[in-house]
């Protein structure tokens, strides 16, 4: 008697199982893959106090930082730079940063004495930006990384995208750039674990395919604000694409409870829409199948 053929294997529709599984049991919260340098915890500092920034300049600092791929938490003045032997680096640009001072003046009515906050401001400068600046997150670590040994199968995923993005390693941070085709990564020794570099790697791999020259699911073409709708479900969409990549390259234990932890970050904002994940799981399968150059009927 012949052998009853096996059902084909849905590694899809397992991923998408599992984290839905996971999103109702209950996440810990996402945490960043990338290891810092040096001693920094990422909070904005001035230079010459060493003090953390507070209020609006803690955001206004960090914004910029993730924006520009600075790897130093350390802010300078022009004239400080200058005090530590260092410059500037020309064409830089500064970052404001307010403050309140009080000042006392009389009322010319009643005579009184009164305390008037005034709001300041000043510029200031990553340790980025700089030539011979030394801060204490930018000395070397006293323990050299351990060299990066490659995950085949992973690589054979990458290297098998047809026409991709431009692949950049630098920085601190990961970001996909719309506008110039192009992904930014840290080093992979920068990552906390070889998986979680290329779940990192996996999902702006998965944003590029949204470009217009591919799916076309229109990134980079219209405003999307941080927290909105259409931002959300994109991030749903590339998180479940790394997922779904992750398991293609047999890293996705190690790294599915983190993708649940970041999806599920981006459901609440999307009011705990489950079926959301399922309608991005979707786009999610199309971008992973685009990136491992197969057609979307073949899995």
């Amino acid at each position: 008697m012949a052998k009853k053929a096996q059902p084909k294997r849905d590694i899809y529709q397992e991923v998408t199982d599992r984290i839905l599984q996971l999103l109702d049991e209950g996440v810990a919260p996402w945490r960043q893959p990338i290891k810092r340098s040096g001693n920094s915890d990422g909070m904005p500092k001035s230079l010459s106090t060493g003090k953390a920034y507070r209020g609006i300049n803690t955001f206004l600092l960090a914004i910029t930082s993730w924006a520009k791929n600075y790897e130093s938490s350390y802010w300078a003045t022009f004239n400080q730079v200058k005090q530590q032997n260092a410059k500037v680096r020309k064409g830089e640009k500064s970052t404001l940063v307010v403050f309140w001072k009080r000042y006392t003046k009389e009322d010319r009515e009643t005579g009184e004495e009164q305390n008037i906050p005034v709001l300041r401001h000043y510029n200031v400068f990553n340790a980025m930006q700089c030539e011979d600046l030394k801060t204490p997150d930018l000395l070397p670590d006293e323990e050299p990384a351990e060299p990066f040994a490659p995950i085949a199968q992973a690589e054979r995923i990458v290297d098998g995208y047809p026409k991709p993005p431009a692949i950049e390693l630098g920085g601190n941070a990961a970001c996909y750039l719309p506008a110039l085709d192009m992904v930014q990564i840290a080093p992979p020794e920068r990552f906390e674990s070889r998986e979680s570099y290329y779940a990192t790697l996996f999902h702006e791999l998965a944003h590029s395919t949204g470009h217009k020259s591919r799916l076309a699911r229109e990134l980079g073409e219209k405003v999307s604000p941080f927290g909105s709708p259409d931002y959300s479900k994109e991030e749903l969409v590339a998180e479940l694409g790394s997922a779904f990549l992750a398991a293609a390259a047999g890293i996705s234990p190690p790294t599915i409870e983190q993708s649940a932890s970041y999806i599920e970050g981006w459901r609440r904002k999307l009011k705990d829409d489950k079926k959301l994940v399922i309608q991005a799981a979707g786009q999610g399968q199309r971008a992973a199948d685009h990136i491992r150059g197969v057609t979307f009927e073949a899995e």
